[in-house]
């Protein structure tokens, strides 16, 4: 360090926070078939067969299900893909999400 120079270190705290999280909701109709949601739900939620059926069942019997939890980006994008699906087969799925 050159002469007549004061070096200062100066220290800041960074605080980080865990991102939120948004459950993503399938609502219950009458025209959209268990076979169409189960598709879906393994295609673009990645879920088994069996958890797909059980969901669908919980969705028909309760009015809705939380279907998975997740980031923000990825919410957005499965709930967007999955619309896209229904409104291509005519289906009026209702996909919504929401913070955990």
């Amino acid at each position: 360090m050159a002469e007549g120079q004061n070096a200062v270190k100066e220290y800041t705290h960074t605080s980080l926070k865990e991102p939120h999280q948004y459950k993503v909701i399938f609502h219950n109709d009458n025209f959209t078939t268990f076979d169409f949601v189960i598709e879906v739900l393994v295609l673009v939620f990645h879920k088994s067969t069996e958890e797909a059926q059980t969901l669908t069942i919980k969705v028909d019997q309760e009015g809705q299900a939380v279907v998975g939890i997740y980031s923000y980006d990825m919410a957005v994008t499965k709930t967007e893909k999955a619309t896209q699906m229904a409104q291509n087969e005519g289906f009026p799925l209702h996909i919504t999400f929401e913070q955990v």
